[in-house]
């Protein structure tokens, strides 16, 4: 029986090389976003930062 599931293992292994994982896209496609987000609302951001910040009261 765990003969079969480290056959399995090792074959699902296999199957995938070559090819770019799902994580990998996944980050990728992320840091695009953000970065083409903060490109557009850099400015809008650095505002409602600001604004944040002031607003905070202490002790």
């Amino acid at each position: 029986m765990f003969n079969r599931w480290v056959n399995r293992v090792l074959a699902a292994m296999e199957s995938d090389r070559g090819d770019v994982p799902g994580w990998v896209l996944i980050t990728v496609m992320t840091a695009g976003l953000v970065t083409a987000l903060w490109s557009v609302a850099d400015g809008q951001l650095k505002s409602i930062f600001t604004s944040a910040l002031r607003s905070v009261t202490g002790p």
